[in-house]
């Protein structure tokens, strides 16, 4: 499902990944933790193209049989949309737009009809428990609830892989232990791949596999 090979970056001279290489199996959960700093948020970025590698090196991504650092950037926004779930430790909801209407909006990027993208939106939300309320803006649900719209959010045009950067970062115990709990479900349900950068050792050690990285490479 994903494979890279020798990931480097620096920033102002800095060197945060260092000839990083992973690959990962289709419906794999796998953890990524380290120190703050260790540069796990810069290669989740590298790895759904948020980011690049350093130019001129022997970097490698190869992401559901795509190569994606050879894509042009209108290829490149069309891919992570039809291909790619993203999920945020401060979820990154808009607050202007109800919880249905904020999990359209990937749908609707994809030009997915109002109709098909309502419908799908609706079926996901009822699906994480939040079929009551799908009108409510995100400033009047809790902080569980605006990470389950945002879960819904990246799942809405079934992508193959779903990158989550320290997703329970921000919540209470419990609202956390339901959101690792879905992650696995989800997995069993459809066939996601999931990778999670994350502090929480309980998240990390459910996963199918932990990495640890440690200034800038995976520590063996």
């Amino acid at each position: 499902m994903i494979k890279a090979e020798n990931i480097s970056k620096q920033f102002n001279g800095l060197q945060v990944l260092k000839n990083v290489s992973i690959e990962i199996n289709k419906g794999e959960v796998v953890a990524i933790v380290g120190a703050s700093g260790a540069g796990k948020t810069t290669l989740l970025q590298i790895l759904g193209v948020l980011d690049f590698p350093e130019k001129d090196t022997n970097a490698k991504l190869m992401i559901n049989n795509t190569n994606v650092l050879k894509l042009r950037n209108q290829q490149l926004a069309a891919f992570r949309n039809k291909n790619l779930g993203f999920i945020f430790q401060f979820h990154q909801l808009l607050p202007e737009f109800t919880a249905i209407e904020n999990v359209c909006i990937p749908a609707f990027i994809a030009g997915k009809s109002k109709e098909e993208a309502v419908h799908e939106a609706k079926k996901l939300l009822d699906y994480l428990g939040l079929s009551h309320r799908i009108n409510h803006f995100p400033s009047e649900l809790s902080g569980g609830e605006q990470q389950r719209v945002a879960v819904a959010r990246a799942l809405i045009n079934q992508p193959a892989v779903i990158f989550a950067d320290e997703p329970s970062g921000n919540l209470d115990t419990t609202s956390a232990e339901n959101l690792h709990e879905l992650f696995f479900k989800l997995r069993d349900n459809f066939g996601q791949t999931f990778v999670i950068v994350t502090h929480n050792e309980e998240l990390a050690n459910l996963a199918d596999r932990k990495l640890v990285m440690s200034d800038g490479k995976f520590v063996i």
